[in-house]
Order: structure tokens, then C-alpha cells, then sequence
């Protein structure tokens, strides 16, 4: 079967990979991720992916606990390096090659970032793994694979989270939530829907980048919204 999108940046959250353990990275949780992108890689789609670093360190919740903003910003950006070398280590254990590319010079540990070093991964079939934010406090990983996502000219960003859509209302709170089949940029503005942060919405809308929001914890979920199955919410 054709695959509906060429090239995607696909946005993991930090919070799913700790699994059910409440904390760090649940191995399971990420060889389950491992299997779904090699899946779609297997067909020939392009992928970058940004990885949040939640499940480790967040630097809103240090700053709130007295941290600087800015240096707890910095600790968020290397709990995404943490995530982005074992989601590699995940997928090269799976046969599928990937690189670690890093928004600040940390070589050896990634490569430094450019756009054209991580189309080329991708072209030569890897997966392009793209850490540490934007490279500036202040910006969330939201922003950041938002910004990523338009540097690669990817033809859409992929949020997987836990839940499968946007609704009107939290769905783990409010049982009379509805879900969204398509929403627009401004909708979710309007609103006041927790999608992403303002920045990155605002970045997605002004460059025509769709979001399609959808649950990565299903296996099998990621191959049929590379299909183009109506399974998520889509951001237009």
C-alpha cells in the first residue's frame, strides 16, 4: 500500500516512554516504538523524529522548584539526548540504522545539527533523530519539532501521545469530551486546546505544516496514519 506522507517528522513524547514505571525509560515501551517506525522506515518513508525529555527533567517544573529558568532548561534539553541515544540504540538493536544529531555541539555523543546532514540521513534511509530543543531556553520540544519539522521540509508532523486526538475537553477528566476528526490552526487557538504550545502552533500554521495528532502506545497505530487511516485528529 502507498504511503500517504514521503517525509515526516514524527514529535514522541518524554512522558510515554517511562511506560507504566512512573519515572526514566520502560525498555518495552521503547522497543515497541523501535517496531513501529521501523515498520514505516521498511517502506520507504523519510523519518526525523523530536523526543521530549519529561520523563526525565522538565525545566519549567525546576524553575517552579527554584532552579534558574534558564540552566533548567538546559537539563530538559540533555534528558532529550538522554531519550533521543536510547530511542537509536532501540532501532540499530532492530536492524534499522539511525543517528543522533544534537541542536548543541556534543560531539561525540551526536552530531551537530544541519538541515542538509539530517536530509541526507534520511535519504540514505536512516532515521534521523534530532535532540536537545531548539538549542535555546525558553522553547519547548513542541517548538522545536515544529522548527525541525519545517527545516527538513517534512510533508507533516506526527504527534504521538497517549491519547488518540484532540477533544473538546480533557477525555481522562471530562467523560462528555468529543473528538475532533480535523481542526483548524486558530480552532485550537480559540479554544484554548492543549496541543502544543502557542509558539510552535503559531510556527505550524504560518508555514503550512499539518499536525496530525494520534496514540504512538497502540502498536500498529504509526504504520495506519502513515496510510492515511482517519485514526487521529488533524491540525490544518
Amino acid at each position: 500500500m502507498r504511503s500517504k506522507y514521503n517525509r515526516v517528522l514524527l514529535k514522541l513524547s518524554g512522558e510515554s516512554l517511562m511506560g507504566h514505571q512512573g519515572y526514566g525509560i520502560d525498555s518495552q515501551r521503547l522497543n515497541e516504538y523501535a517496531t513501529q517506525i521501523k515498520e514505516i522506515a521498511a517502506r520507504g518513508v523519510q523519518i526525523a523524529i523530536v523526543i521530549g525529555g519529561g520523563n526525565i527533567f522538565r525545566g519549567l517544573t525546576g524553575a517552579s522548584r527554584g532552579f534558574d529558568r534558564v540552566k533548567g532548561d538546559q537539563m530538559g534539553m540533555l534528558a532529550t539526548v538522554i531519550n533521543s541515544l536510547a530511542l537509536s540504540s532501540a532501532l540499530e538493536a532492530a536492524g534499522q540504522p539511525a543517528c543522533v544529531f544534537t541542536a548543541i555541539n556534543m560531539f561525540p555523543i551526536g552530531e551537530h545539527y544541519s538541515k542538509w546532514k539530517a536530509i541526507e540521513a534520511m535519504k540514505q534511509g536512516r532515521i534521523a533523530i534530532i535532540a536537545g530543543g531548539t538549542g535555546n531556553p525558553f522553547f519547548t520540544t513542541d517548538t522545536g519539532s515544529a522548527l525541525r519539522g519545517i527545516e527538513v521540509e517534512a510533508d507533516v508532523m506526527l504527534k504521538g501521545t497517549r491519547v488518540d486526538g484532540i477533544y473538546t475537553a480533557d477525555p481522562e477528566k471530562d467523560p462528555t469530551a468529543t473528538k475532533f476528526s480535523e481542526i483548524t490552526y486558530d480552532e485550537v487557538y480559540t479554544r484554548g486546546l492543549k496541543v502544543m504550545d502557542l509558539t510552535a502552533t503559531a510556527l505550524c500554521k504560518e508555514n503550512h505544516l499539518p499536525i496530525v495528532v494520534f496514540d504512538m502506545d497502540t502498536p500498529g497505530n504509526l504504520a495506519r496514519v502513515i496510510d492515511g487511516e482517519p485514526i487521529g485528529t488533524l491540525v490544518y
